[in-house]
């Protein structure tokens, strides 16, 4: 998924003072990414502050992740720290596309880079996240299963559970999981890809299975823009919920729209991603 923004567009939100584009050389790849810290950080020099990963889609860069996100202004009002990183030749490993076992390892990488975090800025181990949008959401599901040791929480966009992560994974553990996906995606298929990735809706069983949840569902329907096209169903139970946005492309809710050369669909205004993916977050501790 490759978003075209303008160079000076780009200039303008990677050269702020508390923006920091940073390298970590991982099994001889250098690889980049970038650091934004709230206000807070400076003025609070004796608190740790929660931090979110937040993954590209295929094909995109860390600043494209960045401006389409718009995450930054979530960490201003909640004060955490967000960091984008950049993946080898813009794409993750998230076990299809390419190899599982034999394709480049993120997840040591992902490992790598947060004890780099941990050792360079003042992270609350407790309050560790992940999100992303397409490949990048595909990549926080496999992070959830095989890091659960470090991670509170993740939200997956657009992203469902890669079949390849089920197969292989066997690392116990429980983390809360978010999953927002619409239902007009042409993109990634809301109801699954054989030999791919899971339907969004048997991604959420999977979890509620994974984390033994056995509390009762809440559901609500949220359809704040009456004008936007779409509606929000948000079922929850436990620490794993699903997001499904009726008539929803593949998009990131509540983002402005980019060309982006892929038919991505309407855009929901009915929720914010960055505000229901934070509170959601707020809600975890390791």
């Amino acid at each position: 998924m490759k978003i075209l923004i303008s160079f000076l567009a780009l200039m303008c939100l990677v050269t702020p003072a508390l923006a920091q584009v940073k390298s970590l050389v991982y099994k001889e790849e250098k690889r980049r990414y970038l650091v934004y810290t709230p206000p807070a950080y400076a003025t609070q020099p004796q608190k740790a502050f929660p931090l979110v990963l937040n993954f590209h889609g295929g094909g995109m860069t860390m600043a494209e992740q960045m401006l389409y996100t718009q995450m930054n202004r979530a960490a201003d009002r909640h004060q955490f720290i967000v960091v984008y990183p950049l993946g080898i030749k813009q794409d993750w490993n998230v076990g299809f596309g390419m190899s599982y076992r034999e394709g480049t390892d993120d997840i040591g990488y992902t490992e790598a880079l947060l004890a780099r975090l941990k050792q360079d800025y003042r992270v609350d181990a407790q309050r560790v996240y992940a999100t992303g949008l397409s490949r990048g959401g595909f990549f926080s599901l496999r992070i959830a299963a095989e890091l659960p040791q470090l991670f509170a929480a993740v939200a997956s966009v657009g992203g469902p559970m890669p079949e390849p992560v089920v197969q292989h994974h066997t690392k116990p553990g429980n983390v809360g999981v978010l999953l927002i996906h619409g239902t007009a995606d042409q993109v990634v298929a809301y109801g699954g890809k054989a030999g791919a990735y899971l339907s969004a809706e048997d991604t959420y069983n999977y979890w509620l299975k994974r984390n033994g949840v056995a509390a009762e569902a809440a559901s609500r329907l949220i359809d704040t823009d009456a004008n936007d096209g779409t509606s929000v169903t948000w079922l929850e139970q436990g620490n794993v919920a699903l997001a499904t946005v009726t008539d929803g492309g593949h998009t990131w809710p509540g983002a402005d729209p980019f060309n982006v050369g892929l038919p991505i669909g309407k855009t929901t205004r009915d929720i914010d991603a960055n505000e229901v993916i934070w509170q959601f977050f707020n809600k975890h501790r390791r």
